[in-house]
């Protein structure tokens, strides 16, 4: 019969964590304590725990926001966010005029680089990290603006896949839904961060820093609460994954108490990623 998987099941079958931050860790107002909790019992034991995000900002910026928010130095060894990928991929188009989409707190990305900064009509390049109001509800409002850059062949660059996420009690529009519409309107698009490769590969890098050591990939465990993004990276990339069903689905999944919905949600995953090795669903991150 299907569980509930709390970490400590969990724990002795894996060296290192690849772990997402909101809606696992915090809800963007504050920490979770049993999931900050679980993951400094983690490390306790010997485990490696990198955090991996589709915040389109340096990652310089995460750690004083984490501790901000409660979660302490103690839960995690590193952060590796998509800003970071995305801002590396930037410089392999070094001095091509870039046109920002996005708010002004994720101009991180863009220290130290060498692109014209224009207006989205001079542009060949654009940084999408986001919506240009928190308050949107559809992505929909920005079609007369994708249609045009689609129109100029302006290439973009997602600095976070993600599509949702939930801020406290309500659903926030990311840049993730801004992407995918303008290839729907045949726009070209390059995501920087979860579920493609490059994050991956940069989050390995910093757990064989912690680690002292290259961990086997079969001992590494994805933990997230995204379907299209933190699963769907598991399943591409070759990892195990723990799904945190109280998340961003967690009106969709349903109460992971009742036993036929934990069934359900066992096989919903497993018929959508069937290459998956899923390692098991908590409704919220917790240590046991």
């Amino acid at each position: 019969m299907a569980k509930l998987m709390p970490l400590s099941d969990l724990a002795p079958h894996y060296d290192g964590l690849l772990c997402d931050i909101w809606g696992v860790l915090h809800n963007g107002i504050t920490a979770f304590p049993n999931a900050v909790d679980a993951l400094c019992k983690y490390r306790a034991r010997g485990g490696i725990v990198i955090l991996i995000t589709n915040a389109p900002r340096s990652n310089q910026l995460i750690y004083p926001q984490l501790a901000q928010l409660g979660v302490p130095r103690e839960a995690f060894d590193a952060v590796v966010t998509s800003g970071d990928v995305a801002k590396s991929l930037l410089k392999e188009r070094n001095n091509t005029p870039l046109y920002h989409f996005g708010p002004e707190r994720d101009q991180s990305i863009l220290e130290s680089l060498t692109h014209p900064l224009v207006g989205s009509q001079d542009a060949k390049l654009c940084l999408l990290t986001g919506p240009l109001d928190d308050g949107i509800e559809s992505a929909k409002i920005y079609e007369p603006l994708l249609l045009k850059m689609r129109c100029q062949a302006v290439e973009m660059i997602c600095a976070n896949p993600d599509l949702v996420v939930k801020s406290g009690n309500r659903m926030v529009i990311c840049a993730g839904s801004i992407a995918q519409l303008y290839e729907k309107l045949g726009g070209k698009v390059t995501y920087a961060g979860k579920p493609e490769a490059p994050i991956y590969q940069a989050a390995i890098t910093q757990m064989t820093i912690a680690a002292g050591r290259t961990l086997s990939k079969s001992r590494i465990l994805v933990v997230g609460d995204g379907l299209p993004t933190d699963i769907k990276g598991a399943a591409q990339n070759g990892f195990a994954a723990y799904f945190v069903a109280g998340g961003i689905h967690a009106i969709d999944m349903g109460d992971m108490n009742i036993p036929a919905t934990l069934a359900r949600a066992y096989g919903l995953i497993r018929h959508q990623f069937t290459d998956l090795k899923l390692a098991g669903i908590c409704d919220h991150l917790r240590w046991d």
